[in-house]
Formats: structure tokens, sequence, C-alpha cells
């Protein structure tokens, strides 16, 4: 009798795979192997060295070259959502291993929710409220709040993401303006806001909120040069990738003062290590990767997952195949 394939699941951080799937036939037809922690470098390698196919949670586990090149046993590796910034898919092209990702969910949605959650919880300094009430006290300085309304709402990347942030800034009453690398006035127009150059962006918005896809034209955007053209009184926010604001220089940059507040869900390394100083960072509001983080979204990754592999112990064609661009 032949031995049943190994399979790997890893980046369950929130162990919510087996709630939103029926994972029965996967468990009879295959050795299962479910990882929670986070994995890197040696640890990973052990928990997969023997695995016939791997799937991975979104990015959370970095596979290079140099790791595939280790896995002689790997014949099929998928992951949830349309992209993985932590994949070098072009080592797994040259050995003919095939790919496939997940449907994302309603990610687009609870991305556009989690901006407005941090950008209005910066801007009202509800975190400093709510620990002021809970010290057992009442209004001080910090309660003359600004207001957003009439202000100027700086959006990088008008896709699915930005264009639902920019349509509630522009429901609260904000000017919204918008850039990026192929920005054109008719795509600005076409969601009510004005294509205007990064610089102009970053001079005159309130709130800069990126909404960028992480590639060779925007890693490293945001560093020192374009942190001291903001506003004292403006908020940049990140819920896209880290790799977009280079985050010693914002450490640096809200010390000086411009910009005058961050707020981030997004970092190099997640889980962020408990002595990272971005936890205590001042005028930084710092969330755990909260975007996707909603039931929707992980029943979408569950029975993606399930459905692809089983499909691949059939022998048959991915749902969703992953073809590297």
């Amino acid at each position: 009798m032949a031995a049943l394939p190994n399979i790997v699941i890893l980046g369950d951080y929130e162990q919510a795979l087996r709630r939103f799937s029926n994972w029965n036939t996967l468990e009879q037809r295959a050795n299962l192997t479910f990882h929670h922690k986070p994995l890197l470098d040696e640890a990973l390698y052990e928990a997969v060295k023997d695995a016939d196919a791997i799937a991975i949670v979104r990015d959370r586990s970095p596979f290079n070259e140099a790791m595939i090149a280790r896995l002689p046993k790997l014949k099929f590796l998928m992951f949830t959502g349309e992209r993985n910034g932590a994949l070098e898919a072009s080592a797994l092209v040259a050995r003919n291993i095939p790919m496939a990702c997940s449907p994302g969910g309603p990610s687009k949605e609870t991305t556009a929710e989690l901006t407005w959650a941090l950008i209005l919880g910066a801007s009202k300094r509800l975190i400093e409220q709510n620990q002021l009430i809970a010290s057992g006290g009442w209004r001080d300085q910090l309660s003359v709040l600004p207001m957003l309304s009439g202000e100027r709402l700086g959006v990088m990347g008008l896709g699915a993401i930005g264009s639902r942030v920019a349509r509630v800034g522009a429901a609260f009453g904000m000017e919204v303006v918008t850039w990026s690398p192929r920005m054109t006035p008719e795509r600005a127009a076409a969601e009510n806001a004005t294509s205007v150059s990064l610089e102009e962006l970053l001079k005159t918005s309130k709130i800069v909120t990126m909404h960028l896809v992480a590639g060779p034209g925007t890693k490293g955007l945001i560093s020192a040069d374009q942190l001291a053209l903001m506003r004292p009184d403006s908020l940049l926010v990140n819920t896209s990738r880290s790799a977009l604001i280079n985050m010693t220089d914002l450490q640096k940059a809200l010390a000086a003062g411009r910009p005058g507040q961050a707020a981030v869900d997004v970092f190099d390394m997640e889980p962020l290590p408990e002595n990272d100083p971005l936890r205590n960072t001042p005028n930084l509001l710092v969330t755990p990767h909260l975007g996707f983080i909603a039931e929707p979204i992980f029943a979408a990754f569950a029975k993606g997952i399930t459905e692809t592999l089983e499909a691949w112990l059939d022998k048959k064609p991915a749902p969703h195949p992953f073809k590297p661009q």
C-alpha cells in the first residue's frame, strides 16, 4: 500500500482554517500537519522537509530559491490570496512544480474599513482619550481635536482599496487628491479625485494613505526626503505593504515632527518582535496586520485550501492556478 502524501499547512496563526471548511477528506487521504506559530529559516525547513504539498496562509512563510532547492520531495505549493511577496516563484517554475492560490474573500473591503478605523482613531486620538478616562481623568489639551471635513485626503494608489477609501473621504467632505506611478487625470476624475504629483500630495495633504502594490517602482518609495515634505499636522497611514516605507526613517521623522502622526498595520517582520521600538514609538498608532483578518476572508481561505488540495490529490487542475508574471 502506497504511503500517504505529506501535506503541510503553514501560517495558520489564528487557528481559524479548521473552523471554516471540512478537512475530513484530506485527513483520510494524506498526512496533514498544521503549523500555527511563525516559522523561519531552519525551523521552517524542518517543518516542510518531507512535504509533498505545502499550503501557506498569505505571505507569512518565506520561500526563497535556497529553501526551495532543499525540498526535493515537493510536488505542489499553494498560498491564499492573489499575491505572495515572500515566495520566489521562479525557483518553483524552474522545477516544474505547479502553484495555485485561493480566492481572497472581501479583503479589499475589510482593508478599506481598517484604513478608516486608523485614520479616525489617530485623528481623534481615541487611544489617548480612552487612557485618560481609564486613569480617572477627563478632557485635556489633547481633546481639542481637528476636523477632517474640508481637509485634503491624499490617496496613493486608486485601485480597489484606494478608491473605496477615497469615496469615504469624499463622504466626509474631504478634498481627494491621488498619485500613483501610472495615474492619469482621467482615472482620478472617474473617482472624483484630482491627479497631482507625489510632491504636491505629500506637501498639502492632511491625511496620506498608501494603497500601492510593493514592486520595483514603489519599494522604499517613502523615506526621509519624502517624509520631510509632509505637513507637521499630517497623518501617514499604511495598510498596504511595509516595503513602501523606510520604517527607520519614519521613526526619525515622527520624532522630528513631520509627519505629526502615523498609523501602520504592516511591518517588515511579522509578528512584530516583542522588543521592536515600533511598539512604543510616540505618535505612531500600530495594529497587528488586521486588514484582512475577518471571518468571510478566512472562510474563503479555508475552502480554497481544501478544494485545491483535494483537486491535487485527484490529479485534477487547480481551481485557481497561479502563473507568475
